[in-house]
């Protein structure tokens, strides 16, 4: 049948039904067992075995097989598929008829009935009654149980949820991660806190915001690119370990490793270094894996991936150095005409610096694909890098890590900037940028700084892209497949 004929078909089923008294969408359901609650309590049942008990299910019709007076059918609840045998011995002829001319595919049931297993030893249901809990009135694709068309998956994201169980199985394991990292993070003391979304200036990281408008103060606000600043603070007011998970939103593009609204773990160690939060990273990676795949040697994309300690450690100028066969050390104009000769393209806004930039650009476009197993790539330049303290023994660079797994970028973290004279100096070559036309650099923040000057301690900072880790640890190969819903074009 034609689309058009088939949504003509169920809304006619659905007159049917109610000029017949029965209510498409009733209040509620009592059931006693989910599909996995059923076969853990009716374990190793014998072929042709009637165990006397009754139960009631609820879930999404998503097949039925006729054999004439009596039919089989499957019910799809969010644990997994039971077998429901109808017939008309069963609910009697008026509602074994009802059932089999008013009730689609993609409907969902209410059933009661005994649990006894078939013939071949299948766990079923021999239904006593069947209750419609809602009228579907679409169908669901021909082939409901494999959704493929990738556009249609993530715009249509509720029909992907009921045709593709790997599509609800990786939300699982996303809640999952997020359950172990809350209690990981718990378990080291640390204390979960909230900061805002709607911020005055925004900051913590270098992106692009998003800008609304709040009509009562009549100001602009943004949504927040990063907690970081405002849990600083916190560490300033006292809370030595603190975390967020939340959400951040950044205004870039979209792609497969980027959604412009993502969720990021953001923890603050007073009294510790990036030495620490490398630490607390691979602790807490650990934990998540060992949860949602029971171990550290994992595939991704059908390559293997190792995530037992101890990880890599790398100098960014050592890789970068290696991975173009220049000598990134030589001032920013003599880095460019080597490139230059070499052929490796450097974009023209990063050609006037800083020299950071052209560093970072050279990560990303000659090592970073090569960073499979966990690699800390170390020490970054002080231009690009305004939160976090100097190296010690290389005041032009400064203590911050990125992972990288499978060839993304993971974490990022810092010896957190506590000197407040300094983080003042640094915004303020942040603004400069800005005025001359990055939209992405930092600006100054003077509540910020007003609570930096009442003293921070040194701390530890860290940020873990969740959407990503996910990626890795499900072995998605886009990030549209961890989000619930993703940004599309």
């Amino acid at each position: 049948m034609a689309e058009a004929d088939l949504l003509a078909s169920r809304r006619e089923k659905l007159q049917r039904l109610r000029a017949a008294g029965v209510e498409p969408y009733p209040y509620g359901f009592a059931r006693t067992h989910a599909a996995a609650e059923l076969r853990r309590s009716f374990p190793d049942l014998s072929p042709h075995t009637r165990t006397g008990a009754v139960v009631s299910l609820a879930g999404r019709l998503t097949a039925i097989r006729r054999m004439g007076k009596a039919s089989f059918a499957d019910l799809l609840d969010q644990t997994g598929r039971v077998q429901i045998f109808l017939s008309a011995d069963g609910l009697g002829a008026p509602a074994y008829a009802n059932f089999l001319e008013n009730l689609d595919i993609g409907d969902i049931l209410g059933i009661r009935g005994e649990v006894f297993t078939t013939k071949t030893g299948e766990l079923t249901v021999d239904a006593r009654e069947v209750v419609l809990l809602a009228k579907s009135l679409r169908p669901l694709p021909e082939k409901w149980h494999g959704l493929k068309d990738v556009e249609t998956r993530y715009r249509q994201r509720a029909l992907d949820l009921i045709a593709n169980e790997s599509s609800r199985r990786a939300l699982e394991k996303r809640a999952l991660i997020l359950r172990t990292m809350r209690n990981y993070l718990d378990g080291q003391g640390y204390l979960e806190v909230e900061t805002p979304i709607l911020q005055p200036i925004p900051g913590g990281a270098t992106a692009r915001p998003f800008v609304t408008h709040h009509n009562v103060v009549d100001r602009d606000l943004y949504l927040r690119i990063a907690p970081e600043l405002y849990l600083k603070r916190l560490l300033v007011g006292g809370l030595e370990k603190v975390y967020e998970i939340g959400r951040n939103f950044r205004n870039e593009g979209i792609s497969s490793e980027h959604n412009p609204e993502f969720t990021a773990l953001e923890a603050y160690e007073a009294y510790g270094d990036y030495e620490r939060a490398m630490e607390l990273c691979e602790g807490l990676i650990e934990a998540c894996a060992l949860a949602v795949a029971g171990g550290l040697r994992l595939e991704y994309q059908g390559r293997a991936v190792n995530l037992a300690r101890p990880w890599r450690r790398a100098s960014l100028l050592e890789l970068v150095a290696e991975g173009s066969g220049c000598d990134v050390e030589k001032p920013l104009a003599e880095l460019v005409r080597e490139l230059d000769r070499r052929g490796i393209p450097v974009p023209d806004h990063l050609r006037q610096g800083p020299k950071g930039k052209v560093i970072e650009h050279l990560l990303e476009t000659r090592v970073q694909e090569k960073l499979w197993d966990p690699t800390f790539v170390l020490d970054f330049p002080l231009d690009i890098s305004p939160l976090a303290k100097r190296k010690r023994g290389r005041p032009d660079l400064v203590e911050r890590f990125e992972l990288y797994i499978t060839g993304r970028e993971i974490a990022n973290a810092f010896s957190e900037l506590n000197d407040p004279h300094e983080q003042r100096e640094r915004f303020l070559a942040q603004e400069e940028l800005r005025q001359a036309g990055d939209e992405e650099a930092q600006r100054v923040d003077e509540d910020f700084l007003r609570d930096l000057e009442l003293g921070m301690p040194p701390a530890a900072g860290i940020g873990i892209g969740v959407d990503r880790l996910v990626m890795v640890l499900v072995d998605a190969p886009s990030i549209r497949e961890v989000l619930t819903f993703p940004l599309l074009r």
